[in-house]
């Protein structure tokens, strides 16, 4: 399993750098908070979703798919 360490963020960073995370998040596009060291959620700009949107999928498949992509 390949995950780009860039794109991984801790719930604890998330909470305490909501600013930096952001930052991060635009510059990658998508980010992935990981809780008790598992993929728990993804932070996506609004860009990179409405180009993965363009596949006719949901928020809410594209968040799952990503998480269990980086499992």
């Amino acid at each position: 399993m390949l995950i780009n360490s860039e794109q991984i963020v801790s719930m604890t960073e998330a909470n305490q750098n909501f600013s930096k995370v952001v930052k991060q998040t635009e510059r990658e596009g998508c980010i992935v908070i990981f809780k008790n060291n598992k993929p728990k959620f993804v932070l996506m700009d609004i860009e990179a979703m409405q180009l993965a949107g363009k596949n006719n999928e949901r928020i809410e498949k594209l968040a799952k798919k990503r998480i269990a992509k980086d499992k």
